[in-house]
């Protein structure tokens, strides 16, 4: 039964997070907001809404091992995995910009995220997160949303020409509400059978966050890189990857913290550790060719699957 309730709640992660898309952005358009700002903020987070959806409530219900590790394993599983099918289909190119602003600042934050739970030991012997570390993040999310809005509206060209759209409020409402409900009903769904599935087995939670959890949340990004490969917009691909990255740490985690303090293991720390390794790797054909060639994509995937058998061994 736990088995079938997961997979319900991954249907109603996804399928509400598009709908919440689907809805939110047409009562922007509705209100006649640049295209360009409703795909950074609003299509950008509802691919990440899973994400936010499961940590936030495995924090609150303190299951911190499904918490933190479903983000760091989302972020893991989009570099290797996503990025990894997406330029065996066809070579992924990356902007300028990406290598200048976003990469950096998502090796920041995971080595942040490594730092801040070494260094907060407090009175337990466990590290934890505390919620002034949670609004650091917030406020370092805030600043990169701040950052690519205002980048966004310095280009007129990006946006000048709006297309026209009749849009039905109600019915975009209601979407909305459907569609906010569903992630956080699949979100209850997820963890509360996760843990099930987990305490069942003596599995850690952890491990059930990096695995099953984070895989089943990053379906989105996974269908969104691999479908724009296919139809010859790799560009978006890393986009989103790394968009949604930065979303996981800054937002995710630092909302999760924020809302209710969450303790860590020492190997979520080392799993932040492979997080920065995968983000170099991944960096270094950007760097060098400004695009993610086939040979890559299969070192990333073998890649990854080491990592899913260290994990499981350890």
């Amino acid at each position: 039964m736990d088995y079938i309730l997961l997979i319900t709640g991954f249907v109603l992660l996804v399928k509400g997070a598009d709908f919440f898309v689907d809805g939110s952005s047409a009562i922007a358009r509705f209100f006649k907001i640049p295209s360009i700002i409703i795909g950074l903020t609003i299509v950008a987070m509802g691919t990440s809404a899973p994400e936010a959806a499961v940590s936030i409530t495995a924090a609150l219900a303190g299951n911190n091992g499904i918490a933190v590790g479903n983000v760091l394993g989302s972020n893991i599983f989009n570099l290797l995995m996503v990025l990894g099918f997406a330029s065996i289909i066809k070579a992924c190119p990356v902007q300028k910009e990406t290598i200048k602003d976003e990469f950096p600042l998502s090796i920041i934050a995971v080595v942040m995220f490594a730092a801040f739970a070494l260094i907060s030991v407090g009175n337990q012997p466990d590290l934890h997160f505390s919620r002034i570390e949670g609004i650091i993040f917030l406020a370092l999310f805030a600043y990169f949303i701040i950052n690519m809005v205002c980048k966004a509206l310095a280009n007129p060209a990006t946006h000048n020409e709006e297309k026209v759209e009749k849009v039905n409020l109600p019915k975009s409402i209601v979407l909305s509400v459907i569609g906010l409900a569903g992630i956080i009903f699949g979100g209850d769904l997820v963890v509360d059978s996760a843990s099930s599935i987990a305490t069942s087995f003596g599995i850690d939670e952890t491990l059930v966050g990096l695995t099953i959890v984070a895989i089943g949340t990053s379906l989105p990004e996974w269908v969104t890189s691999v479908t724009a490969a296919v139809k010859g917009e790799t560009d978006i691909a890393i986009g989103n990857v790394i968009g949604s990255n930065l979303f996981n740490i800054l937002f995710v985690l630092g909302l999760s913290v924020t809302i209710h303090p969450v303790s860590v293991e020492m190997n979520s720390v080392y799993d932040a550790a492979f997080d920065t390794l995968a983000s170099i790797l991944v960096m270094i054909p950007c760097l060098k060719n400004r695009h993610i060639t086939r040979k890559w994509g299969i070192f990333y995937i073998i890649l990854y699957a080491a990592y899913m058998v260290y994990i499981i061994m350890r």
